[in-house]
């Protein structure tokens, strides 16, 4: 018999052991000593000294199969290595990315994320681009110890692209597992979990029972710190359920999944977006505090449940129930990133409930979203079921070949008077929607929004707004460009049709107070200002030429890398920082993978291309540059007489690489610059 001493909630833990040694020795009743025979720990995995839980509890790890087996399995997959290169978020592929479950191409992305039981919305991408093949080979080229066999990094034993539950592996918040739809590619950050034959019903009373008290005290007795290991996971007692208790927890968990997909229907980045917070008291399905209430309720009945399948004492249940594996969840997934796990945001006051609307509309002016929602024009569609493919649009935005708010090449401007001029854009929207059009919009719009976008369209470390105020100096003229509509043609379009129209009315109204032969002083001001705006402009149209000769934007680059080029053009400083950053790291050849760092720096990227066959396969020349050859198969120092195909740089002479290089530059019209 061993005796252990439990402290851990004591503040003055010196004091605390002193007082309970004293009160063992005198033979007097000590609630915080425990003493256990050493031969009871050999039942939980490890042996871990749970000596502060019972011999029936600790006894579960025997009685009841455990969650990798009858069919069931857990697995943790890719690592990229390079998480800035091949993930992206997903409103960073556009508006018209299809998402069908293929086996090839961007893939939605499990990588973790913030604590949140039942559901959590699946915000990343992944470049599965011939399943993965430039991740494959850049793994190769960094870790030559592989010898080529990257499986390490790919596992592609794994069961990507079904449906499945998943889990961050470190969270604050404790272990919380969710609806994983299919056609994802998961993480070793974000391990999931399988049934047998992807059956619904079976993944859902999963769902509950890992996500109950009883599941994740059983799950902590094995944890020294705060990881949820694959191993963890698969060794956790799981059990076994008749046809009536499956149903009730996969009805249980149903619900919890819907209510929590609910209150992410106001996220404008979320694949549940429907509308803003501002205009859902119009929908009666959505009241926050009473979708919290229900939340705790069922994950109390699941609690309950759970107890009673795995036959946990009182005292088993009241140990669940005090905080060892943690709290209950019963809000709203938090926008922190991974590093923030908070789970319960408190609710948003009436300023971030405008903030949202006036986004809104402005992804409305733009094309983004569709009004029509808001007026009962359009009705939602129907909630999807938990583990269907993720949509290509949310229900909130505009339908593939519907009519826009307002037709224009992708560019909006901030000019009074002008038909595509923003402001007047996201009155007409709010005013269509019957809310009401603050007096100070445009001042919100020049100087709030972009800040409130850029926060809300970065997530998991990547910064990725999508509408981008390109603007003189002073900020007095600005270009609203839309991301997902940008060609090599946008900055000449904004110059043709916007820059020197602007320019042309300029200087029609300084030639016209030019022409007065006296003028007020109030005449006197306005020729100032009218003298700094055509500067402003001719400098702004110089600007965006000079960058427009080289810049070839490709979604694949991603939102940072595409933008690079025009730090000089954004106001708000901490963008223009990160801009100008990624700008030098581009031209000192750290992102030569990018489609950009090609159009500018052509000789230098193609001559890495021959090195580094990654890149190649980026770029699209791997034939150009790589071949396969046979070689022999060797264990240790000896040949075994088989062979292996493996990927070599051609043999190429100086002057040959060289040649090639302007043939592929010719072929494909680049000039570029020096590096």
């Amino acid at each position: 018999m061993t005796r252990f001493l439990r402290l851990l909630s004591e503040d003055d833990k010196g004091a605390a052991l002193a007082e309970s040694c004293e009160r063992v020795r005198a033979g007097e009743a000590e609630p915080r000593c425990f003493e256990v025979v050493p031969g009871a720990f050999d039942a939980v995995p490890g042996k871990p000294f749970a000596y502060w839980v019972s011999d029936d509890l600790l006894g579960t790890f025997t009685r009841l199969p455990n969650l990798g087996s009858d069919g069931r399995e857990a697995q943790r997959a890719l690592s990229t290595n390079d998480d800035f290169r091949y993930l992206r978020l997903h409103w960073e592929k556009g508006k018209d990315f299809a998402i069908d479950r293929p086996a090839s191409g961007w893939l939605c992305f499990a990588k973790g994320g913030e604590f949140s039981r039942f559901y959590a919305d699946i915000y990343l991408l992944v470049n599965w681009i011939d399943e993965g093949r430039q991740i494959e080979a850049d793994a190769i080229q960094k870790f030559p110890y592989l010898k080529g066999n990257a499986s390490w990094v790919m596992h592609r034993e794994c069961n990507y692209l079904r449906p499945g539950l998943t889990w961050p592996r470190r969270t604050q918040g404790g272990l919380s597992l969710r609806a994983m739809p299919a056609g994802c590619i998961f993480a070793d950050k974000g391990p999931a979990a399988f049934v047998a034959d992807d059956d619904p019903e079976a993944l859902l009373a999963l769902l509950a029972l890992t996500n109950s008290r009883a599941f994740a005290l059983l799950v902590s007795l094995q944890m020294a710190f705060g990881s949820y290991e694959v191993g963890v996971i698969q060794r956790t007692p799981v059990p076994d359920l008749n046809p009536a208790q499956r149903t009730q927890l996969a009805q249980l968990a149903r619900r919890a999944w819907s209510l929590k997909r609910t209150l992410d229907t106001t996220t404008e980045t979320s694949h549940a977006f429907l509308l803003p917070l501002a205009l859902r008291p119009r929908q009666g399905d959505f009241d926050p505090p009473a979708i919290t209430a229900k939340l705790a309720a069922i994950q109390a009945e699941i609690d309950q449940i759970a107890f009673e399948l795995y036959d946990f004492s009182p005292d088993d249940r009241a140990l669940a129930m005090g905080g060892e594996a943690g709290g209950a969840d019963t809000g709203a997934a938090s926008p922190a990133d991974e590093t923030d796990d908070a789970d319960d945001a408190p609710p948003p006051d009436t300023t971030e409930a405008l903030e949202g609307l006036l986004s809104w509309a402005v992804g409305v002016a733009v094309g983004r979203f569709d009004w029509r929602l808001a007026i009962g024009e359009r009705t939602a569609p129907a909630e999807p079921d938990p583990f269907d493919p993720l949509p290509a649009r949310s229900p909130g935005m505009l339908p593939e070949g519907a009519a826009p708010f307002q037709t224009h090449p992708g560019i909006l401007v901030d000019d009074p008077g002008h038909p595509l001029d923003l402001t007047r854009l996201v009155e007409r929207v709010l005013e269509r929607v019957e809310q009401p059009v603050p007096t100070d919009l445009r001042r919100w719009l020049q100087r709030k929004f972009f800040a409130l976008h850029l926060q809300a369209y970065s997530k998991s470390r990547r910064k990725a707004p999508i509408f981008w105020p390109l603007a003189t100096a002073s900020g007095g003229y600005t270009l609203w460009l839309d991301y997902h509509r940008l060609t090599s043609q946008t900055l000449y379009t904004a110059v043709n049709d916007f820059v020197e129209p602007k320019l042309r009315q300029v200087t029609e109204a300084l030639a016209g107070l030019r022409a007065r032969p006296s003028r007020t002083q109030r005449e006197e001001a306005e020729l100032t200002e009218w003298l700094d705006l055509e500067v402003e402009l001719r400098d702004f149209r110089e600007r965006l030429l000079e960058i427009a000769k080289d810049w070839r934007p490709n979604h694949d680059d991603g939102v940072q890398i595409t933008a690079a080029p025009l730090w000089s053009l954004f106001r708000l400083p901490k963008w223009r920082n990160t801009l100008q950053e990624t700008w030098n790291q581009l031209a000192q050849g750290d992102f030569d993978w990018a489609h950009l760092a090609l159009s500018y720096w052509p000789e230098r990227v193609l001559g890495k291309c021959h090195q580094d066959r990654s890149l190649a396969i980026a770029h699209g020349v791997e034939a150009d540059f790589w071949e396969q050859v046979e070689v022999p198969v060797t264990r240790g120092k000896k040949t075994t007489g088989a062979t292996k195909l493996e990927w070599r740089p051609k043999a190429l002479t100086a002057a040959a690489l060289a040649a090639l290089i302007r043939a592929i530059m010719a072929d494909n019209g680049i000039q570029g610059r020096s590096a």
